[in-house]
């Protein structure tokens, strides 16, 4: 499942950078730190490998 904006997928990158242990649990905020805690590393990296280009900074509150 592709990113919807650039917000999410720079917090799948926080908490995929997490998980591998290249910063600290404790560092992560917001949606970073639930979807460290919710997701597998592989469903993190498929996120956060979105491309940007094209994508909303924010997806809207109604999709």
């Amino acid at each position: 499942m592709p990113a919807k904006s650039k917000a999410q997928q720079k917090a799948a990158g926080a908490a995929l950078a997490a998980k591998r242990g290249d910063i600290k649990k404790s560092e992560l905020k917001g949606a970073s730190r639930s979807m460290e805690k919710s997701m597998s590393q592989s469903e993190l990296k498929e996120l956060a490998s979105t491309k940007r280009k094209g994508k909303p900074e924010h997806a809207s509150k109604s999709a």
